[in-house]
């Protein structure tokens, strides 16, 4: 009798270990090492270069209604672009990346699902939302540097506004998207070739689209008078 209970205890303590074993094996998902201080390059090189656009006034130099000159004048409406292209980055943060199901280096689709904290697969890698971001706002001060260049001031071409609007985020933009596809040592990228490229392009149309539309709709002046900030 005793034989016989430690057989079937011995058998549901096998059966119990078959039914936990791919618990444990799913829990103890592997760690993705990733560098840190390239992390944190790309975080403060997308704030600069977004910053940078939507912080430069406009830039323009002659308007019928206005004296002759060069003028910079900051609009508020400005925002209007701004929280648009933020809109877009968290459609591409959340919905988008859910949908295209792309891991980041190191990382499988189910590893990226079971999100565990501190497995550095906690989220999916493409299209990158840093590459978006940053290339969006480059593409948002080219439209408006263009736009304020050709229409508002006669071609005539302003140094200050090409670096405030275009030049300042493009190199933002270079040294985010090396920051999240550089992987030093053994540690992984944040984000490989493809997964940048794709937001970097779509993001760079994105803005590009947003920033000739806002400044063809709203003009650089003020009208009258000399305040830097217009309503």
């Amino acid at each position: 009798m005793r034989i016989r209970q430690k057989v079937v205890a011995a058998g549901c303590l096998a059966v119990a270990a078959c039914l936990l074993a791919p618990r444990e094996a799913a829990a103890q998902a592997t760690t993705v090492e990733r560098d840190e201080g390239w992390g944190t390059v790309s975080d403060v090189s997308l704030a600069l270069g977004a910053s940078a656009v939507f912080l430069m006034p406009r830039v323009y130099y002659s308007d019928p209604e206005a004296t002759v000159g060069w003028k910079g004048r900051w609009h508020f409406s400005v925002l209007a672009p701004a929280m648009t292209m933020t809109a877009l980055t968290l459609l591409v943060d959340l919905p988008i990346k859910g949908a295209v199901e792309s891991p980041r280096p190191g990382c499988g689709i189910e590893e990226t699902k079971t999100a565990l904290a501190g497995s550095g697969c906690e989220s999916f890698g493409g299209p990158s939302t840093h590459a978006f971001a940053s290339w969006g706002a480059t593409g948002a001060g080219t439209g408006i540097f263009l736009v304020d260049t050709f229409r508002y001031s006669a071609g005539r071409f302003n140094a200050g506004g090409f670096i405030g609007h275009v030049a300042f985020p493009l190199t933002a933009s270079i040294v985010t998207s090396i920051a999240r596809g550089v992987a030093p040592g053994n540690a992984e990228a944040y984000e490989n070739g493809g997964q940048i490229a794709i937001g970097g392009v779509t993001g760079f149309l994105s803005g590009l689209a947003f920033g000739t539309a806002y400044a063809m709709l709203q003009r650089p002046n003020c009208g009258y008078g000399n305040a830097l900030f217009c309503w």
